[in-house]
């Protein structure tokens, strides 16, 4: 998408971008520090903008080594130290640096967090940062804490002083590092969505903000998932009838992904419904010792797989009886009348090829997510770039991604599987997408041209400051 198209379509953004420098004649060197690892939604993120700026910048991504930065073991967290410090000083020979911030990366504890940010916003000679969250300023609990001291809950008492200090020192120490550094050097701000633009601009007071929705897919990369994309290159949905409708749930097996609400919404569809669960349990959790995960548990619980009645009555009633007659209830019922396991297929663990192209196979892709303060979703992004109709959960997240892409995600309230199970069964809400979309890959480059330009540095960059900005410098002094 053009500049011209951009500010024609959204004018506020326009605005914000303001004018952008030409391009010198020698690609400028941009560093992105990020983790790679796959089990980091982040990582998925950073590999599209290393394909999408690598024909614009001479391009390196610096791997945040996740074994080391969260270990907690005192010399492990002196050689991530260390290895934050090599990150230094390479980036420090760049032109520009955008650092992919999501705090868990760079450490476990808040101090090890804002110290390793720190050495590395200083060795940047251009800066941008990409918040994947804004911690809001959290309110001390005080009636929780003050139960919990009356019933001598110590250790509860003592998790909720450890959060507070946590999230007040992320939320409003590391803002306050980066308005101190934006006084002597270029710094931008890159957000996912409108509430947290307002949050960098008017409460943290950073200089440049730019917001922009994760984007991932080129109309090229689409048209290839889109291509390759059958049923058949699933085994597991060979044995599935050719009018089987497929819903799609996508992500690691996690309480907040709400997998359970689409599960109760299948017992509300007809019987040509099935639901793919695509993911698997995260590495990080896999439990010890165990027979079962349990949320696994709890979703095969909610599918009724291998009940009967009679456990159904007997949970519900506490009823003890002996074993003679629960031997014979069980002969007598059988299998639970709405045992789900026909219809309920877990698709597993898949690579990104696999799990975009389940994406594209499934009539219907659901997010029944909790709310738990995300900033952004990138499988959501994923599904609206790939065209697919979805349905999700009012979390705040998809209600400000969806001002973006507006009339493509039909929505129902959070845990309300009735509601789903309508959503789903009724016809579509909103037409299939043919054209572009107005926020894509080419949007999202025009972003990060813009927060790494060098037209922000010198005095040009201390005129454009806002006044959001000199007010916060001012109130620090």
């Amino acid at each position: 998408m053009s500049i011209r198209e951009i500010r024609s379509n959204n004018p506020p953004m326009a605005e914000r971008l303001g004018g952008i420098a030409a391009l010198a004649p020698r690609r400028e060197r941009l560093a992105i520090v990020s983790t790679r690892n796959k089990l980091c939604g982040i990582a998925a993120y950073t590999q599209a903008l290393e394909r999408h700026l690598a024909d614009t910048y001479d391009l390196r991504v610096f791997d945040l080594d996740q074994y080391l930065l969260r270990s907690r073991h005192p010399r492990v967290r002196t050689t991530g130290d260390r290895h934050i410090k090599d990150i230094c000083r390479e980036i420090a020979g760049f032109d520009a640096v955008n650092l992919q911030l999501e705090y868990g990366t760079l450490g476990s504890s808040a101090n090890d967090i804002y110290r390793r940010l720190s050495w590395l916003v200083n060795a940047a000679p251009r800066l941008s940062v990409t918040f994947h969250t804004l911690v809001r300023p959290p309110v001390f609990p005080i009636a929780e804490f003050v139960k919990a001291i009356l019933t001598l809950k110590w250790r509860s008492a003592g998790e909720m002083t450890a959060a507070f200090s946590r999230n007040r020192k992320l939320s409003l120490e590391i803002p306050k590092l980066l308005r101190r550094v934006q006084r002597r050097k270029p710094l931008s701000a890159i957000v996912h969505n409108r509430r947290d633009l307002a949050q960098a601009s008017h409460l943290h007071g950073f200089g440049q903000v730019f917001d922009h929705p994760l984007s991932f897919l080129s109309q090229d990369e689409i048209n290839a998932v889109r291509s390759q994309a059958t049923r058949s290159r699933f085994t597991l949905l060979d044995t599935l009838p050719a009018d089987a409708i497929l819903i799609g749930a996508f992500g690691f097996l996690n309480d907040y992904k709400g997998f359970g609400t689409a599960v109760r919404a299948l017992h509300h569809l007809s019987d040509n419904h099935h639901l793919l669960i695509f993911g698997g349990t995260h590495p990080n959790e896999i439990p010890a010792q165990k027979a079962i995960h349990p949320y696994v548990a709890s979703l095969l619980d909610a599918a009724n797989v291998d009940s009967t009645v009679y456990d159904q009555l007997r949970g519900a009633t506490g009823l003890g009886l002996t074993l003679d007659i629960e031997r014979h209830l069980v002969e007598l019922f059988g299998a639970h009348p709405r045992d789900l396991s026909s219809r309920l297929h877990f698709m597993g663990a898949l690579d990104d090829a696999d799990f975009l192209a389940g994406m594209a196979i499934c009539d219907v892709v659901v997010f029944p997510y909790l709310e738990v303060g995300q900033s952004a979703s990138g499988p959501i992004a994923q599904a609206v770039e790939l065209g697919c109709r979805i349905v999700a959960s009012r979390t705040h997240s998809f209600l400000q991604f969806a001002a973006y892409h507006p009339e493509t995600i039909e929505f129902f309230d959070i845990g309300n599987h009735l509601e789903l199970a309508k959503r789903i069964g009724a016809r579509r809400q909103y037409a299939a997408r043919h054209e572009q979309l107005r926020y894509d890959i080419e949007s999202n480059k025009v972003i990060y041209l813009a927060a790494n330009s060098p037209a922000n540095s010198g005095s040009r960059f201390r005129r454009r400051q806002s006044g959001a900005t000199r007010q916060a410098v001012r109130a620090e002094r």
